[in-house]
């Protein structure tokens, strides 16, 4: 019972030694001292290395892709003219890590057939491909959607890869554009 009287006379100081605290004058705040004034940074311009040179483009061109309600464009009104280009940036290829299994359009992937992912298109819409860095080109059917980066326009099968010479390359930069009809090859 000692012990316990004595528990309960040192929380009764302890709480009246802190509340003791907080009853007296209020501590002041220190007097407010103006950051130092800091040099603006010198920096370079920034200048992007994946930037291209301007596209001459049509009016045709210059139109938005209406897209319908499953995300892909209706291929009567995406506004691209058959051996004109409609698009640019980088491409990746793909290969044997997903060979075999289902694409989006509910097909399986293989990778020795001239595929492509893309966001837009139409599932089997023929595009044509050009690798501007050698200026080899390759006839595709979309059948997949992608790619997952902002950074790329398409991703194609390994065998299209190959035809374009772009195989242990990276991302190439391509320029997409529709076959002329009737002929199913690009120009």
């Amino acid at each position: 019972m000692r012990k316990a009287a004595a528990g309960a006379a040192l929380a009764a100081g302890l709480l009246a030694v802190l509340l003791a605290g907080c009853a007296g004058e209020p501590a002041q705040k220190p007097a407010a001292v103006a950051p130092p004034a800091l040099a603006a940074p010198v920096l370079a311009p920034l200048r992007p290395l994946d930037r291209l040179p301007p596209v001459a483009k049509s009016d045709a061109e210059s139109t938005v892709v209406p897209v319908v309600s499953d995300g892909s464009t209706d291929p009567e009104e995406d506004g691209a003219v058959p051996g004109v280009e409609f698009e640019r940036g980088g491409a990746s290829w793909y290969g044997s890590r997903f060979h075999g299994r289902r694409t989006a359009s509910g097909e399986r992937f293989d990778q020795n057939d001239f595929t492509a992912a893309h966001r837009q298109l139409p599932f089997g819409s023929l595009v044509c491909i050009r690798n501007l860095a050698n200026d080899r080109t390759v006839l595709v059917r979309v059948n997949d959607r992608g790619p997952s980066s902002r950074k790329r326009v398409i991703d194609i099968s390994q065998a299209a890869a190959e035809e374009l010479a772009m195989v242990g390359m990276g991302v190439q930069t391509v320029a997409l554009s529709r076959p002329v009809p009737g002929r199913d090859r690009c120009e």
